[in-house]
């Protein structure tokens, strides 16, 4: 695997605009919906089994992260908050890139190992989420 800091070429999607278009959507959306105070999605999983699924918790983080409250949404679910974290650090890479015109980072020449350890070290990380949302499930 390496990593390139390059152009992007004019048949390239350009991952930075379209994934910085979907973030913004999603907070707009997020922030009309609960503007317009309409009931919170019910998780179906909780409901059928009593238990947490793997993104249990991601909801209340999230409106806990954005009024600053960062332990709050680190408790409520560690991997939403990893993952906002991420997408914080993500947009604003995006925006100079896009803004700046700058070059973008790519990884590319994945090897079939590096591929496999990624999934694993992935599936490893949700499984341990939802040991946590699991121990702490009286919250739900």
């Amino acid at each position: 695997m390496r990593l390139l800091w390059r152009r992007r070429s004019a048949n390239e999607p350009d991952h930075e605009l379209i994934w910085l278009a979907v973030s913004a959507a999603s907070i707009a959306g997020a922030a009309a919906w609960l503007g317009f105070a309409l009931p919170w999605p019910r998780c179906a999983f909780l409901a059928v089994t009593g238990l947490p699924c793997i993104t249990c918790g991601a909801t209340r983080g999230a409106i806990a992260f954005l009024q600053g409250g960062l332990l709050a949404a680190l408790r409520w679910n560690p991997l939403a908050f990893v993952a906002f974290c991420a997408l914080i650090v993500f947009d604003l890479y995006a925006a100079v890139v896009l803004f700046g015109r700058t070059v973008r980072l790519r990884i590319v020449d994945w090897t079939v190992t590096e591929k496999n350890a990624t999934r694993i070290v992935v599936i490893s990380l949700l499984a341990l989420n939802w040991i946590y949302l699991l121990a702490h499930r009286d919250r739900f």
